[in-house]
């Protein structure tokens, strides 16, 4: 008897994170930025909402509800108390939801939004919440991978994405650059400790959709290098582990 294989048109799809995390050994990160065309993620006064669209945002929330979690510091906790659901364009909450993931060793307020699920209970609503009291990247992989979680989106601003990227642990960057020029202000990239235009990192345009006035670029690190190799050697730099800081990141949040 003569058998046919016919693949499911979505089959990829389903099996991509988790086969994107088996060849990794850790989960798949993506480091989420939404800043205007000069790179900066809020206004000199330390306003940020909103830097981009109704459109990206949506856009946002989407790619949350395909992720296994969604990752802020402490510095955002506090600052900007996120819910970190996925929601539709009515607030509706959306039928998936990430794991949402807290990162630093400060006490989140008894009454913010993410304080009452620390530990991975659920919460008022959407997806469980889970506070992990640790500035190194590696750590919190380790503890996600555990948990069963297969990708992860940055979405805690420069001090977060800038420590994952120093520690070689980003995968691929997701843009929101919105057509605005503020001049001032705290930029989208910390310090990468690159000091020199060779040394530059060099990323690939996997690609580029229009959201209403703005623009998504998703983009990964060239091939035959990694984020680590694009900059100095963690092991030299006293911030190249730290996921988190004393300072707010300042981050144009879809809450």
């Amino acid at each position: 008897m003569r058998v046919d294989h016919q693949p499911h048109p979505g089959a990829e799809d389903l099996v991509a994170d988790w086969a994107r995390a088996a060849r990794l050994g850790r989960p798949h990160v993506t480091w989420k930025v939404a800043s205007t065309l000069d790179g900066r993620v809020a206004a000199a006064d330390g306003t940020s909402r909103w830097i981009t669209s109704p459109e990206a945002r949506r856009a946002a929330h989407q790619v949350r509800s395909q992720v296994g979690a969604v990752l802020v510091g402490t510095g955002t906790a506090l600052t900007d108390d996120p819910s970190l659901t996925a929601r539709d364009a009515d607030g509706t909450l959306l039928a998936d939801q990430p794991l949402r993931v807290v990162v630093g060793e400060r006490d989140l307020p008894a009454g913010s939004a993410l304080a009452l699920a620390a530990g991975g209970a659920l919460s008022a609503e959407g997806g469980a919440v889970l506070h992990l009291r640790t500035h190194d990247p590696a750590r919190v992989l380790d503890e996600l991978r555990e948990r069963g979680v297969h990708s992860v989106l940055l979405e805690g601003g420069p001090t977060l994405g800038g420590a994952f990227w120093r520690a070689g642990l980003v995968d691929e960057l997701l843009v929101h650059l919105a057509p605005a020029l503020l001049g001032a202000g705290p930029l989208a990239v910390p310090d990468l400790g690159i000091t020199t235009i060779s040394d530059a990192a060099r990323l690939d345009l996997v690609d580029l959709t229009r959201l209403g006035p703005d623009l998504q670029l998703r983009l990964r690190p060239t091939a035959g290098g990694t984020a680590a190799d694009s900059t100095s050697d963690p092991a030299t730099s006293t911030s190249s582990t730290q996921a988190t800081s004393t300072t707010p990141d300042p981050t144009p949040q879809e809450d």
